[in-house]
């Protein structure tokens, strides 16, 4: 009796899964069209009753998903972002440009020791860390090889043509070649992170994608509009509680990719950082958690203890704490907290530190 290759059994079954997501998806998006996963065998022929521009699109979002990558970072010893990132993790990316540039989100490549990059069909290379952008949460990384065969770049489009309700592909990357789904575009809103994050637009989605760290999202014609950050609870806003993820716009990207690719970041991200979490609840500010030997707990700033105002200034939500916090021209600057404990209000000063500072790096680097 044969034995079952459940491995290429798995493998097939991701492929034929694939196939079926991008088939719904292109039934959504209007075109009456066969189309095959990136890495797995050419596309069945058009049929003849096949337009033209259905032809076009095909060939768009084959392109799309084949710029697809995976990532498997490992990060250095000791490294602090191991206790919420994991030692090892994995992810995906998106060639963006014709020298294999790859666009993922920062948080894979915190304190990354080693970066290995799986193409769909099952190349793996080395890679380094180009950029690491805090004040988008980008990330960039750059193969140590050349990409061969080469991988056609996607395209870049944006959010703001979006509609509610409009159909979007999502596509991960990892073993056995492309996984695609299909979701649908929620809302656009600013977006606060517990993590002291901030971005003033953010892409929501429905249904959830798991597999949702550095995920790329496309629109119908194949361009690339939001790089995936994490799972949600209340995608269509504020209070509802209806799961789905939040994807960073690349419309944040144009501004500042030529000095993330000089520099490593942006002067955006030169910003004091606390080292607090924090959540909005009952429309104030609470410090959740606070990071062990960061500036807050040195302070004295305890996890339970209510923000009331940054510098005097009164704060009522995660973006106005954030904020003007960032109106500090160092990273280093003095920031004065009035918190409440208890029944107790007392103001804290606490010394701010530059993030990138805290964090440790490979040896030679």
């Amino acid at each position: 009796m044969r034995v079952p290759d459940f491995a290429h059994s798995a493998a097939n079954l991701r492929r034929v899964l694939a196939m079926l997501a991008l088939s719904a998806w292109l039934a959504l998006a209007g075109a009456d069209v066969h189309a095959a996963v990136p890495g797995h065998g050419p596309a069945p022929a058009p049929k003849a009753e096949d337009s033209p521009a259905n032809q076009a699109q095909v060939a768009a979002l084959r392109r799309a998903l084949n710029a697809v990558v995976a990532l498997r970072v490992s990060a250095t010893e000791g490294a602090s972002t191991a206790r919420s990132l994991g030692e090892e993790r994995s992810g995906s990316g998106v060639v963006i440009d014709a020298d294999g540039l790859i666009l993922t989100i920062g948080y894979l490549l915190l304190e990354a020791q080693t970066i290995e990059v799986v193409t769909q069909d099952e190349r793996r290379m080395p890679a380094r860390q180009v950029a690491y952008d805090q004040a988008t949460g980008f990330g960039l990384v750059q193969p140590l090889v050349p990409l061969r065969p080469r991988i056609e770049p996607a395209p870049m489009g944006g959010v703001a043509s979006l509609e509610a309700g409009e159909p979007l592909m999502v596509s991960t990357s990892g073993d056995g070649g492309a996984v695609v789904g299909v979701v649908r575009m929620v809302d656009r809103r600013a977006f606060s992170g517990y993590w002291e994050y901030h971005i003033d637009q953010a892409l929501f989605t429905v249904p959830p994608v798991p597999n949702h760290s550095g995920a790329a999202v496309f629109n119908r014609k194949g361009e690339l509009v939001g790089i995936g950050s994490l799972f949600v609870s209340d995608a269509p806003a504020v209070g509802r509680v209806v799961p789905g993820n939040m994807f960073v716009p690349v419309d944040l990207l144009a501004p500042v990719l030529a000095e993330m690719r000089a520099t490593g970041s942006t002067r955006a991200s030169r910003r004091p950082w606390l080292g607090v979490s924090s959540q909005l609840q009952d429309g104030r500010v609470r410090i959740v958690r606070v990071e062990r030997g960061g500036p807050a707990q040195l302070a004295g700033v305890s996890a339970g203890d209510e923000v009331l105002e940054v510098d005097g200034a009164p704060v009522d939500s995660l973006e106005s704490f954030y904020k003007r916090i960032w109106t500090h021209p160092a990273p280093t600057d003095e920031v004065e907290l009035t918190v409440r404990s208890g029944e107790e209000v007392r103001k804290v000063r606490v010394q701010a530190v530059d993030r990138m500072q805290t964090l440790r790096k490979p040896q030679g680097i």
